[in-house]
């Protein structure tokens, strides 16, 4: 359906982007939200819950690049990883391009998210669903890590704003089952929103973090459609593997035989070089 309309997110109550919708490929109520798919000529495809911006086809790569690559090439010897959310299947896309993880878990709340993703974002999973080493768990999150007796060498909460669905995937409860299904240095990173909008949301989950782990930090990148300035990726450890050295990650990466088009080994380390307002965000 065509249409020149211009969809106004409502994630802030004094803030918003507009983005210009020149069609409507779909629109349909889940169990949980209200689910469309637009078509922007800057963004391509664009995937909104409740009219808030999910993930686009123009810049998502940015997003799971950051959120999949940096975990593991700083694992080194990551194996099994644990995906909560990531219904559209970009995630995993980026997890199952390193050879050497042998086993993805991606646990989705809905099951709508992932069946209309499959037909109206098949660019987002690029064959992902596919993949034999995937297992694909269809529950709630949270209830999940609380009740897995599994071990997961990165773990990766790509989760919604912490309102509706996604909101039990901020609390301390959470990331604590979260740390106990990590392997001995093995890694959590979260979708912590743009400090510039969600200070709070950032500074809550550093102060659980910081009670969990021997190395709590975030680490950023700035990805268009997610508006306000740069975005936060919690980052939770009891190893070493943020210090490793730019010299070893450029060793894992050419191993790895990744071609991304935004995370490099200079971006990575970079990315943990936090500007003055996130720092007073850090509890």
């Amino acid at each position: 359906m065509s249409t020149s309309e211009w969809v106004r997110e409502p994630l802030h109550p004094d803030y918003g982007q507009s983005l210009k919708v020149e069609e409507v490929l779909y629109d349909s109520n889940t169990d949980h939200q209200r689910l469309r798919v637009i078509r922007n000529d800057r963004f391509g495809r664009i995937l909104t819950l409740d009219d808030v911006v999910q993930t686009t086809e123009g810049d998502n790569f940015i997003y799971h690049e950051m959120l999949t690559h940096v975990p593991i090439l700083a694992h080194g010897a990551a194996e099994r990883v644990l995906i909560i959310g990531g219904g559209d299947g970009g995630m995993a896309r980026e997890v199952l391009k390193h050879a050497s993880v042998k086993h993805v878990t991606m646990v989705e709340i809905d099951a709508g998210v992932v069946e209309f993703s499959k037909g109206f974002l098949p660019e987002l999973s690029q064959g992902a669903f596919d993949d034999p080493r995937l297992n694909l768990v269809i529950n709630d999150g949270a209830l999940f890590m609380k009740e897995t007796a599994d071990k997961f060498d990165v773990i990766i909460v790509d989760s919604t704003d912490p309102i509706g669905p996604g909101e039990v995937l901020f609390t301390d409860t959470f990331y604590g089952h979260a740390k106990r299904a990590l392997t001995e240095g093995g890694i959590l990173v979260t979708q912590n929103g743009v400090p510039f909008m969600q200070g709070d949301e950032l500074t809550n989950t550093m102060r659980a973090f910081q009670a969990l782990f021997a190395d709590a930090t975030c680490y950023m990148a700035t990805i268009p459609t997610y508006a306000g300035g740069p975005m936060a990726f919690g980052w939770g450890t009891d190893g070493d593997a943020r210090h490793v050295t730019v010299e070893e990650l450029q060793t894992r990466f050419a191993a790895a035989k990744l071609t991304p088009d935004y995370y490099t080994p200079e971006v990575h380390k970079g990315a943990f070089a936090l500007p003055g307002y996130v720092l007073k965000l850090m509890p």
